[in-house]
């Protein structure tokens, strides 16, 4: 994939050693104000392949509709309408760069949920840059977690707005780090590029240097060469050096110490929406018969259905 030369004319403006106090801080304050409104849930754990999922019912998703709805402006503009310009201030929780800020996700299913988003408006159907990049070492190198990013609606995005999302690991309190971590630590490598091969849908994956939080822009430049060539390796080209776009819908999940890449071909499966989370091992349901199609078909079949199926 032809490599288009980006450079970072900027700092980090997060003070090291202050994302996760002002993590607890503006949770706590949201809280209280009304401007973070958790959405409760019910789990359970179905086994298939070898990971134990976690599969979510989200229980209150009446009240996240009626808030999205309130919030569109009343006019006959086709404008699509945009939480994050401006973003709620009540959610605010540190500026990254000069490019990006960090905010709590308002309608939060997973404890500590954080967006990083573009100051400025992107598309979310464009390629990551150097500075998405920038901005997610400078996260990772406060605490732990998962960072992942829809690429386009097919792949679950529900915002335009350019942003991806950290988690903290791990996903389950006194679990593994990640549902699907037993498949990642099997894998093979002969480049520096590999597959899952016990996922049944196409995949590319590769490992990253875990010192890279020492310095996030420097791990910015080697993540987005690792990053182009994942998206090579499944088949999506760049379709416009100007306008970062590329052909076809896909997730991105990267930690730490790995990075995934899963081309998608279906937003949802008999209405089961499937967003990057579920490639990690955590699937998300409205309603008990929802639950009970994942239980029929099993949870990696369900990510088989909306991803490429591997011949």
């Amino acid at each position: 994939m032809p490599e288009d030369k980006q450079t970072i004319h900027q700092e980090i403006l997060l003070k090291p050693g202050t994302l996760w106090k002002r993590v607890q801080q503006q949770t706590e304050y949201a809280l209280q104000c009304g401007a973070l409104l958790t959405i409760p849930t019910e789990f359970e754990f179905i086994e298939q392949d070898g990971v134990r999922f976690l599969v979510r019912v989200l229980s209150n998703l009446a009240r996240k509709d009626a808030v999205k709805q309130k919030q569109q402006p009343q006019t006959s503009s086709t404008q699509e309408f945009n939480p994050f310009l401006p973003y709620e201030e009540d959610l605010f929780v540190a500026d990254i760069s000069q490019t990006h800020v960090c905010i709590l996700n308002k309608f939060n299913v997973v404890d500590n949920h954080l967006l990083i988003i573009t100051r400025a408006f992107e598309e979310q159907e464009t390629l990551l840059t150097l500075q998405d990049f920038a901005a997610m070492w400078a996260c990772l190198a406060e605490f732990d977690g998962l960072v992942f990013y829809n690429g386009g609606k097919v792949a679950g995005a529900s915002q335009r707005h350019k942003h991806l999302q950290l988690v903290p690991l791990p996903l389950i309190p006194d679990e593994l780090q990640i549902p699907i971590e037993p498949l990642l630590a099997s894998a093979q490598f002969e480049d520096l590029i590999t597959t899952i091969p016990q996922f049944p849908f196409v995949n590319a994956f590769t490992r990253l240097d875990p010192l890279s939080v020492q310095s996030p822009l420097k791990a910015a430049e080697v993540t987005l060469s690792q990053y182009r060539t994942l998206l090579h390796a499944v088949g999506l080209e760049n379709s416009g050096r100007q306008s970062g776009a590329y052909f076809g819908a896909y997730n991105f999940l990267a930690t730490r110490e790995w990075m995934l890449i899963v081309p998608r071909s279906h937003e949802s499966f008999e209405s089961i929406s499937v967003n990057s989370l579920g490639f990690a091992g955590s699937v998300f349901v409205r309603n008990e018969q929802q639950m009970q199609i994942i239980k029929d078909i099993g949870p990696m079949t369900l990510l088989q259905k909306v991803a490429v199926a591997t011949k």
